[in-house]
This record gives C-alpha cells, sequence and structure tokens, in this order.
C-alpha cells in the first residue's frame, strides 16, 4: 500500500507526499530497513518537544528508563505539523528514528501504511491503559501507539464571579445558557469558546457535538444540530462574543485571564498560565450536557508513541519497545502527567492523579468518556473536521440553519472520501 495513499495530512493542512525515492521504507511491507542509527546501544525519538522545558523534561525521564537497560534515548523534535514530513525525510535516508511520536489524530494515517509495528509484537505492556487511550493508539483494532498522558476539555469558570452572581456551575445545557445570561454584564461575556475554522474550533465543538448524539460517520443524522443551535443562541443573546469565530484557544484563555469571560472551554495545557496569574480565581467543572444524567464526551487529545518497523534489525524495536514499557509504568506516568498537567492513560495512574490534583480532578473524570477523533472515521478524520469547522462557521456566521449546515457538512464529507 502506498504511504498515505499519496498524500500526508497535518492537523494544519496537508503535507504533499515525497517522491517515489521514498519507497525504500514507506511500502509495504512497511518501513523495512529504516534504522535511525547503527549504534546499537541508543535508541532515537521523532518528537516535537521543541519547547526547551519540555524537551528537557522529556530527557529526564528518557534517561531515567534508558540508563538501567544500558541504552542512551536521543530526540530528534520539531514542530508538530512537521512530525510527518520529517518521518518521510528520515525514512528516504533510512534514518527514521526507532519511536515515533505524533498527534493521536495522525497516528491512522501511519498505521494504514502497514509501517508501524503492531505494539504487542514488541511487548509493550497496554493493559490497564483506559478505554479511551486505547482507542487513541489503535487504527483497525490494533493498538500500534500508546500514550504516556492524555488530554481533552472542560468547563473552567471564575469563581468569584459565579458566587457574585448567585450562579451555581451548569450542569445542563440549560443552566448553561441561564448562567452565561446572568453572568454576561459591561464587557464581560459569560461564556467563550473557540469556533474558529480549524482544529481548535473543531476540537471545542466536539463536546457538544457528541453529546448531542451527533455522529461523525453519519454528520447530518438529525442530532447534532441541537450543539450548532446552542453555539447560535448564546451568541445571539450576547452570552458570548460574536468573535469566537476568529478565536482559537488561547485566545479564549486571554479573555478569560483579562476578565472579559465568567467561563470557558479550555484544555489542562491552560493551567500553567492560570496558576500564573493571580487576578482571577478559577476552578475547573464538567462539560454541560444537554440533559441531566448524560455524559459529557468530549474529545480525548494527546501523542502517541509507536514503534516504526525494522525488519533488518528486530533488536532495535525490543530496546523501543522495553523504553516505552519503562515511560508507561504507573509511576512514571503520574510523574509525567503531574509535570505537563495531563492525565495519565493508566487507570491506577489516573485515579491517582485526581487525588493529588484535586483541582483538575475534572479532567480525569471526563478523560473515562472522552473519544478519539479517529475511532469512527480513521483516516477520514481531516475532511470530517474540515466539514465540521465549515459547519458550525457558516452558522454562527448567520449564513444557513444548523440543519442545512449539517446536510452539507455530510455531503463535503462523503465528496472528499
Amino acid at each position: 500500500m502506498p504511504f498515505l495513499a499519496g498524500r500526508i495530512r497535518t492537523r494544519r493542512g496537508r503535507v504533499p507526499a515525497l517522491a517515489a525515492t521514498l519507497a525504500c521504507a514507506l511500502v509495504a511491507p512497511g518501513l523495512t530497513g529504516c534504522a535511525a542509527e547503527p549504534d546499537p546501544g541508543t535508541v532515537t525519538v521523532l518528537n516535537s518537544a521543541t519547547d526547551t522545558a519540555e524537551h528537557t523534561a522529556n530527557q529526564r525521564f528518557f534517561d531515567r528508563c534508558g540508563k538501567p537497560l544500558g541504552l542512551k534515548v536521543e530526540q530528534i523534535s520539531v514542530p508538530a505539523d512537521q512530525i510527518a514530513s520529517k518521518a518521510l525525510r528520515m525514512a528516504s535516508s533510512d534514518s527514521l528514528t526507532d519511536i515515533l511520536e505524533l498527534d493521536g489524530s495522525e497516528l491512522p494515517q501511519f498505521a494504514q501504511t502497514e509501517g508501524l509495528r503492531p505494539l504487542d509484537e514488541v511487548e509493550v505492556d497496554t493493559s490497564g491503559l483506559s478505554a479511551s487511550a486505547k482507542s487513541l493508539g489503535s487504527y483497525d483494532g490494533t493498538q500500534y501507539g500508546i500514550a504516556r498522558s492524555v488530554n481533552s476539555l472542560a468547563l473552567i469558570y471564575n469563581t468569584e464571579l459565579l458566587n457574585d452572581a448567585g450562579v451555581a456551575v451548569p450542569t445542563t445545557w440549560k443552566e448553561l445558557r441561564a448562567a452565561a445570561k446572568k453572568l454576561t454584564s459591561g464587557d464581560t461575556y459569560g461564556m467563550a469558546f473557540s469556533a474558529s475554522p480549524n482544529a481548535d474550533g473543531v476540537y471545542q465543538f466536539l463536546p457538544f457535538f457528541w453529546s448531542a448524539g451527533g455522529d461523525e460517520a453519519r454528520i447530518d443524522n438529525g442530532k447534532g444540530e441541537a450543539a450548532l443551535q446552542l453555539w447560535k443562541d448564546l451568541v445571539a443573546d450576547g452570552s458570548a462574543s460574536r468573535s469566537v469565530v476568529n478565536w482559537n484557544q488561547q485566545d479564549v484563555n486571554d479573555q478569560f485571564v483579562a476578565g472579559r469571560a465568567a467561563m470557558m472551554i479550555n484544555g489542562p495545557w491552560q493551567v500553567p498560565v492560570l496558576s500564573a496569574q493571580k487576578d482571577v480565581d478559577w476552578s475547573v467543572a464538567s462539560i454541560p450536557v444537554p440533559e441531566v444524567g448524560k455524559p459529557a464526551v468530549p474529545p480525548i487529545g494527546g501523542t502517541v508513541m509507536a514503534v516504526p518497523k525494522n525488519d533488518e534489525d528486530p533488536a532495535r524495536e525490543k530496546n523501543a519497545g522495553k523504553v516505552l514499557n519503562c515511560l508507561n509504568s504507573e509511576k512514571n506516568q503520574l510523574q509525567w502527567g503531574e509535570s505537563v498537567n495531563n492525565v495519565p492513560t493508566r487507570t491506577t495512574a489516573a485515579q491517582a492523579y485526581a487525588k493529588q490534583n484535586p483541582k483538575l480532578a475534572a479532567f480525569a473524570e471526563l478523560v473515562t468518556t472522552a473519544r478519539s477523533r479517529t475511532a469512527k472515521v480513521g483516516t477520514g478524520w481531516p475532511v470530517v473536521g474540515d466539514a465540521l469547522a465549515g459547519a458550525f462557521q457558516s452558522v454562527l456566521t448567520g449564513r444557513t440553519s444548523p440543519e442545512r449546515a449539517l446536510q452539507r457538512a455530510q455531503q463535503q464529507a462523503s465528496a472528499g472520501k
């Protein structure tokens, strides 16, 4: 099977496939013969840890796991949206790394090539992982990737503003609309979210779409319209800014920290900024749902580590598996999760994380019901994501109705397959 069927789609767009010179390792049966380095005592990792602090933190864990095994672990770090193209270039020169860390939404596109080794074949222990974490690292029923920690979305609120207004933390959509309207005053909106026409906006729309019964494999099933209507109503009655169509998730956090939003939808990656500022007292709660008793269904996000096939030197694959087992011990997952404000994927580690970090416990609870964006549509997710973005953008800008928007979205998704 040609690698990615001729194209690679990243979270921020599409990267053209390289020419046939990549045939060395990117054609079935996989990435055969693309060992990164001949040194048998070195395990190489391609990741997106370009931030100095994250790179350093990663290396501490890599050293902790490598040294007892008599191995040295080396990182090659590039921006997240360049991982796919970098992997292609490395493969063309027979230097693909022993471990490939990529966004979970990109895993199916690599696994489809049959160039990744199923984790059980390199003896990576995936028992005890949450169902959502297993889904994030799976393709077509096979586990190819493992995540040390994951993230999702939650409702983050300004405790002082809610207390002053006598507003309880909303748990349903009806309560959310009422609370947002009551909390809107002056230049402060009751609610903030990202509805940008890209991955940020889609990620934030999914908890509402899925919780309403929306189906990415059948966008026009008649249930997702309620989520679009909710967003439309929040903007129409002035409880949320019309600028949400332009805000990414960082913009939303900036509005919240500046006191211009009483509540927001956001993720644990904002915790460092929230913890560093002293103007807003904040707390985290589950995302409101359509009806009482229904579970919130947010997306699960994060990176997964996979092992590219290396049929010419299987010992390298085994070493990679040993490193992954160490990185994903309960102790190491817990410590890594705390260092990056993400939830460990082993259930026992996630429970310990919630107890040790009560302010972030809602995130630990939400990832138990979270879903992978690619679980149903696999490599078709980029097209589906674009279609959903077009739907909420058209509704929020008044160009069409929720029903018509999702009908068009389904047409777009079907045409793009």
